[in-house]
């Protein structure tokens, strides 16, 4: 094993705590009207208030690692809404249309939903809980 696979889960970690945090930004600026927003919006306000809502609370599930693998499932699945509804429009290519934000968070919360969480996970603590609890009981 060498040095990469050592330390695969806790590069998994960073990676999706940074990711999370960042889209949690993004939620901010819609819901909040916070860092350099021109204002908020109201969840109801279509698209921009579920997409606020789904990135706000989506990141702040993957940067703590709760229910990492849906969250992630279901904000990529709202960057692939955006990309092809609101930049595809303007262009063929992400870097013609603008989309290249909502592009690469398609596939890096894509690849998180099947890669997991990695280390310092929510998750991994309540498997390892529910592992424990299974021995006990066996």
């Amino acid at each position: 094993m060498n040095i990469f696979d050592r330390g695969r889960d806790h590069a998994i970690a960073v990676f999706r705590i940074v990711v999370g945090v960042l889209f949690m930004c993004h939620g901010a600026q819609k819901l909040f009207g916070v860092l350099g927003s021109k204002g908020a919006v109201s969840i109801t306000d279509w698209p921009s208030g579920p997409a606020g809502l789904i990135e706000f609370v989506g990141g702040a599930l993957i940067v703590i690692g709760l229910g990492t693998r849906i969250a992630a499932l279901i904000s990529s699945g709202a960057m692939a809404y955006a990309y092809f509804v609101v930049h595809q429009h303007a262009g063929l290519l992400p870097i013609q249309n603008k989309g290249e934000l909502a592009a690469v968070y398609a596939w890096v919360f894509l690849l998180l939903a099947f890669t997991g969480p990695g280390a310092w996970a929510v998750d991994k603590v309540i498997s390892a809980r529910k592992q424990e609890q299974a021995l006990v009981n066996a």
